[in-house]
């Protein structure tokens, strides 16, 4: 069946419907991966985004549960320009057109994605319409414009207590969205983590005997994270060592004075150079996030500069002057890969270990 994504510009592009059969309107991104598609579809920081890929064969590993980033895939809608008909490897249980209709989430493909891609580059991330129905574009574009993508924080996160692991390391991580890599790279460094709600307050963690906080990944805008705020600012302010990664790096930045602001197309995909300030390393990183820390809102007396993108200069990772807080914009965890920048994991684990040492 013919179907159509509308932008709020008025675009239309056109393709063939996958997946699960129903209309859509969602904020409209793209990522660059290769490979990972299943990881990217069940990455909770996808919620209320439609993904266009641009790598132009998806499918052709097929799938399976096993690689899922959390229990449910979050996108709202897939658009790419051919799905492969047939998957070839011994691990896939599932075709990926099977898995979007299972899960309800709609598709295109067959459209010119590299077409698509380059207008979101020179106009900006804006929100799109899947629909079959095309008779009353100005009617479609109104509809666009007045949607609201809310709430998406709130949606994500895990609503109980789940504790993950039985290592002799005790970590705190508040679920703004978090990724199941997260978790298990921590429970691999000997860690036991245990999950908490995102509305969960700062004296409920800091009540118990915790070594370490880890504050997650997540969708949307930081600033609308107003709750997450107030108590990040009293878990920053006790002498615990906290991990804060792309959404929990936005957040501590906002906890303590710094401004954030929306890229233009965001940074989505696992080929993003970043430097690490005091190294000069260069690690290949794995990215997914629309906002960024302003450099010129960080109080200098409070953070430094760790980490920047060398392709556009942005910050990607602050240390807290003082404190044993260390922030990323990118993903350490990064699944399936590239695996460059996981001595972040390791780095947090020496410094708590340090201070268990010395408390000895």
């Amino acid at each position: 069946m013919k179907g159509y994504l509308v932008l709020e510009n008025g675009e239309i592009f056109e393709g063939e419907t996958i997946g699960y059969q129903k209309e859509s309107i969602c904020e409209i991104v793209f990522n660059t991966s290769m490979t990972g598609y299943l990881e990217i579809f069940t990455d909770p920081s996808y919620a209320g985004q439609g993904v266009v890929m641009t790598y132009p064969l998806i499918g052709n590993y097929g799938l399976t549960q096993e690689d899922q980033e959390s229990k449910k895939p979050w996108v709202e809608a897939v658009f790419v320009h051919e799905i492969a008909e047939i998957e070839s490897n011994f691990r896939s249980k599932l075709h990926i057109n099977d898995f979007l209709k299972q899960n309800g989430i709609p598709g295109l493909q067959g459209i010119n994605t590299r077409k698509l891609t380059k207008v979101l580059r020179q106009k900006g991330t804006m929100k799109g319409k899947i629909t079959t129905d095309i008779t009353n574009i100005e009617k479609i574009v109104e509809e666009i414009k007045r949607y609201e993508i809310t709430n998406l924080v709130e949606k994500v996160s895990s609503n109980e207590h789940v504790v993950y692991g039985n290592g002799k390391i005790k970590i705190a991580l508040l679920d703004f969205g978090a990724k199941q890599n997260i978790i298990n790279s921590l429970v691999k460094r000997g860690c036991e983590v245990t999950v908490f709600p995102q509305q969960t307050q700062a004296q409920e963690i800091l009540s118990k005997n915790f070594h370490a906080i880890v504050l997650s990944n997540g969708p949307g805008n930081p600033e609308d994270c107003e709750v997450a705020i107030k108590n990040i600012k009293e878990l920053y302010k006790s002498d615990k060592p906290i991990l804060g990664i792309c959404l929990g790096h936005q957040l501590m930045g906002l906890a303590t004075g710094a401004k954030t602001c929306r890229l233009k197309y965001g940074h989505r995909g696992p080929n993003h150079p970043v430097k690490d300030v005091m190294t000069g390393r260069v690690s290949i990183t794995s990215q997914n996030h629309g906002y960024v820390i302003e450099e010129d809102s960080i109080n200098k007396d409070i953070a430094e500069i760790s980490h920047i993108n060398l392709n556009d200069g942005t910050i990607e990772g602050l240390r807290y002057k003082g404190k044993n807080i260390l922030t990323v914009q990118y993903h350490p965890e990064a699944c399936p890969g590239p695996e460059d920048s996981r001595y972040i994991f390791d780095d947090f684990i020496e410094i708590i270990k340090k201070i268990e040492e010395n408390n000895l």
